[in-house]
């Protein structure tokens, strides 16, 4: 059996991780960067407006793959549902939901509201094409469900290799202390972070760190950082940098409006944190309430202020929550565990 992998910049990571343990099923494996092997339009480049998919056809042809799987609807995506071999669309996030935040915000002018509807529509084929949707999180795959009714679908969750994620020292932060780590890419998501003046401010000797960027953080960052208890990191390197990050920190906060199948909740959980976080999307499937930790409900401070006193205040229910995340993730969600998952919705596919 042979797979090929297309994926965005961002998860090559996690997608070569994905690849290595279908490997040790005897799956051969192939990962590329979609929008290098075939992109068009709307790319930022001007240049790859024109071009062709003989890129494309020259991989396909020379690596002969008997499935393609792809984390991100593009013209790449679209491309492969043209050919006569079954392909698997992972769908990471509520790509309907963002689309119309995108129209809201960043996306207001009719240019760029041309830029979306054309996305939307290379998405809609992808959808509508492909052998199957594999949606991240059963949230979303209740959303697959009402835009495409009759489309077959499987969850497929997010994959983590918890050998990368170790005690490792090297970032001194002050403690007691919160640490956030999330993108400021959604509005949806990031406008959660406005709760924290409020928690800022009932915790004066309690530190918070957030890791993370994004257009967004030019909104939230001025009513931050006029507090003392308050540092932005900005984008750490990934995995060995956020890993430092996670080894310092006390307690793991996730303030989001919108989330589907966040990694760092895996990551922190793994690396024996008690972890904090808004129960919205697919967030509740990640974690035990709890049990790992807490979920609070969104625009809801005073949640959030008695979950942090809780665990701040008592040193061996921390150790406690945080043992139980890393079992958690480790019984639930390895890529060892997610590629075998893989390979029998492939074989359930390709036997019929």
């Amino acid at each position: 059996m042979k797979l090929l992998i297309g994926g965005s910049p961002s998860k090559i990571f996690h997608l070569k991780e994905f690849a290595k343990n279908l490997e040790k099923n005897k799956v051969e494996s192939k990962v590329v960067i979609d929008t290098t092997v075939y992109s068009g339009f709307p790319s930022r480049e001007i240049s790859k407006w024109f071009e062709t998919k003989k890129k494309f056809n020259n991989l396909v042809s020379q690596f002969k793959p008997d499935a393609i799987f792809v984390d991100r609807q593009t013209k790449f995506g679209l491309a492969s549902t043209k050919l006569d071999i079954p392909v698997f669309v992972h769908l990471r996030g509520d790509f309907w939901a963002e689309a119309e935040m995108a129209k809201k915000t960043l996306y207001k002018s009719p240019m760029m509201r041309g830029v979306i509807w054309y996305k939307e529509r290379i998405a809609t084929n992808c959808f509508k094409r492909s052998t199957a949707i594999l949606p991240i999180c059963e949230y979303l795959e209740k959303r697959v469900e009402k835009f495409f009714p009759n489309k077959k679908t499987n969850v497929l969750y997010q994959g983590i290799d918890p050998s990368n994620w170790y005690q490792e020292s090297g970032m001194e932060l002050k403690h007691p202390c919160v640490g956030l780590v999330q993108s400021a890419n959604i509005w949806e998501k990031t406008k959660q972070l406005m709760l924290l003046p409020k928690i800022l401010e009932a915790f004066p000797n309690i530190m918070f760190y957030w890791v993370g960027d994004g257009p967004y953080r030019k909104t939230v960052l001025p009513f931050l950082e006029k507090y003392e208890n308050f540092k932005w990191l900005g984008k750490l390197e990934y995995p060995r940098k956020i890993r430092q990050f996670l080894s310092e920190i006390d307690i793991y906060a996730l303030l989001t409006g919108i989330d589907m199948s966040p990694l760092s909740l895996q990551e922190a959980q793994l690396m024996g944190k008690p972890v904090i976080a808004t129960n919205v999307g697919g967030i509740p499937e990640l974690m035990k309430n709890e049990v790992t930790g807490f979920l609070v409900e969104k625009d809801e401070s005073s949640q959030l202020i008695e979950k942090i006193s809780l665990l701040l205040n008592d040193p061996i229910k921390r150790k406690e929550i945080g043992n139980n995340g890393r079992k958690f993730v480790n019984d639930n969600f390895t890529w060892d565990i997610i590629s075998k998952k893989f390979i029998d919705i492939m074989n359930e596919y390709n036997n019929k």
